[in-house]
């Protein structure tokens, strides 16, 4: 008896050392999101992580919880790159940064974001491929990629999302569709090649 409980006692230490095993509040995650960015208007300028409470902060809204469930960042002129920290606001349910400078890869972490109604990254300078973990957005209504410079697949998954009503992809640099895509799906591309 001893021996499992110094057992388990170890089990839990070890685990509360290894990198990225401790959960992120919702202020690290924005906090880690706005050292990524560029912010010439200042309009973060309310994102302070000596104010633990992200829900007083200008562009984030929250629930009847205090958990962060919008952040809205529309034509801010920020520059700089999504982060992964982001798939940690497990309450989030609109992401609208569209029509800025953001650059760089959609991190695979978004995937996460279990609750997500909107998903609006249109007019900015991305890069990469669409991950696949995106079609784990069981609530996705709005989803829109259009005006970046996206290539490779649009992922088979992101057919699976039954609430998609808007799906705008158009206008990124080549992209192809790995599924045969409905009218709700907008973007003049090839289906991709399969492999022989």
């Amino acid at each position: 008896m001893a021996t499992t409980c110094w057992m388990l006692f170890a089990l839990t230490l070890s685990a509360s050392l290894i990198p990225g095993a401790h959960l992120l509040s919702e202020t690290e995650a924005l906090i880690a999101f706005k050292k990524s960015l560029n912010d010439p208007l200042n309009v973060l300028k309310t994102w302070d992580a000596s104010q633990p409470n992200p829900c007083s902060w200008e562009h984030i809204t929250c629930n009847d919880q205090n958990k962060v469930n919008g952040v809205f960042l529309t034509k801010s002129q920020l520059s700089g790159q999504l982060v992964p920290e982001l798939g940690s606001l497990s309450a989030l349910h609109q992401m609208i940064l569209d029509q800025n400078e953001i650059s760089g890869p959609i991190p695979a972490e978004l995937g996460n974001l279990s609750l997500l109604r909107g998903l609006v990254l249109s007019y900015n300078g991305l890069t990469g491929s669409i991950p696949p973990s995106l079609g784990n957005l069981n609530y996705l209504i709005t989803f829109q990629l259009d005006h970046n410079q996206l290539s490779g697949k649009i992922p088979s998954e992101i057919a699976l999302i039954k609430s998609l009503q808007i799906a705008a992809f158009n206008d990124n640099n080549d992209l192809c569709w790995d599924f045969q895509p409905t009218p709700i799906f907008k973007g003049d591309y090839p289906l991709c090649q399969k492999m022989q």
